[in-house]
């Protein structure tokens, strides 16, 4: 089954370009991200620049309010981005970028978290 399932993945790559098509769009959805991280007062990235991956994304929200990752994933949850809480042992929040994440998907992320920057 797990051959099956490699084969059925490695088609997808292929058909969506191979792997300079698949670095292209990671590449894209990682700078979305860490463009709407950079520019914000209230996220941070706790990554050197040189360090950062484009799959997983953690990030922490600067606020002396103790709720707000709280508040931060219960309104991520209302617009259906979920699984963005951070390791247990680190904190914060982690975006997972993997090859099936469609940019739709981080850009709806970008926005929510905009919006949230400017509500709070």
């Amino acid at each position: 089954f797990s051959v099956y399932l490699l084969g059925l993945i490695l088609d997808w790559v292929r058909d969506s370009g191979g792997l300079p098509a698949m670095a292209l769009r990671n590449k894209a959805k990682a700078d979305a991200l860490y463009a709407a991280i950079d520019s914000s007062k209230l996220y941070s990235s706790p990554v050197a620049p040189d360090s950062r991956s484009w799959m997983n994304i953690p990030f922490i929200l600067e606020s002396q309010r103790p709720d707000i990752d709280s508040a931060f994933l219960a309104g991520a949850a209302k617009a259906g981005l979920t699984n963005l809480k951070g390791h247990r042992s680190v904190g914060g929040m982690r975006a997972s970028l993997y090859n099936a994440m469609p940019i739709e998907g981080v850009l709806a992320l970008v926005d929510f978290m905009q919006d949230f920057e400017k509500r709070n």
